[in-house]
């Protein structure tokens, strides 16, 4: 089994009996951003480390894997590299999270990792998903979509000097490598979101705090208010971000009165 996002990807190789056998931890794999070419020799690599190389099954949970298209590419890198194998089941790290979160109740499940995303579950399958839009329209809560506003609120002197001072210091970043680095090289939603720590670690200052409130305010408002099931369902996240931020994601989901369930870190 695969979880997989932009910035990082988990497998979980497990017996049939349900024993793990061995987790490893890969780059992020997503045809959004990814090259069929590109997926097949992430995959390719992937085969090397694993101690055993033919499964009865493979189920990969991916970003960027919402299209019958973009599943196709991952379905045969995985085939590809896994001829043996006879059931390769590919779909979105929104299903998976749903899955996960909910089990067979209905509920609202949201990922808040490198980007965002959000649907409702029926207890069975995913009945309304609101567009996340990617870090440049969307994704708020996200680590990219916290990065941004870091980045902007730095450079357009928005925080206090020492803030100002302390991310360049801590980063090793200059005004002219930010830019290249969003505009001119691949994956800058990986990027902004490798800035979202130093927001945790500064999380004591207002300004840092109320960052991260907004943002997660944003993605209640723009994305779980917007089904008509947050009245009454229980509201689970999973994602890096909603785990580091847990405190200030619960105190934001208590003020608009959002009932809170689960919070995970990851998948499994």
């Amino acid at each position: 089994m695969a979880d997989s996002g932009s910035t990082k990807t988990d497998w979980c190789v497990v017996h049939a009996d349900g024993t793990t056998l061995c987790r490893l931890r890969t780059a992020g794999i997503n045809p959004v951003y990814q090259q069929a070419a590109e997926i097949d020799a992430a995959i390719g690599a992937l085969r090397q480390q694993l101690p055993i190389k033919a499964f009865e099954r493979i189920v990969f949970y991916g970003a960027g894997c919402g299209t019958a298209e973009r599943q196709a590419v991952v379905r045969q890198a995985l085939s590809n590299h896994f001829p043996m194998t006879q059931h390769v089941e590919v779909a979105s790290d929104m299903l998976g999270a749903a899955r996960t979160l909910c089990g067979q109740r209905p509920g609202i499940a949201c990922i808040l990792g490198t980007g965002s995303n959000s649907c409702y579950y029926d207890g069975a399958r995913i009945v309304a998903n609101v567009s996340p839009l990617g870090f440049i329209l969307g994704d708020e809560g996200s680590g990219a979509y916290l990065g941004k506003r870091l980045v902007g609120d730095v450079v357009k002197q928005q925080l206090s000097q020492h803030l100002c001072e302390a991310f360049f210091r801590e980063t090793q970043l200059t005004v002219e490598e930010i830019i290249e680095r969003v505009y001119r090289q691949p994956f800058p939603n990986r990027f902004l979101a490798s800035l979202a720590p130093f927001v945790s670690r500064h999380i004591a200052e207002p300004s840092m705090e109320a960052l991260v409130a907004q943002s997660f305010k944003a993605f209640m408002v723009r994305n779980v208010m917007a089904y008509d099931a947050h009245r009454h369902c229980e509201v689970h996240f999973v994602g890096s971000v909603a785990h580091h931020f847990e405190p200030q994601l619960r105190r934001v989901c208590t003020e608009m009165q959002i009932k809170t369930g689960r919070i995970l870190q990851q998948l499994f």
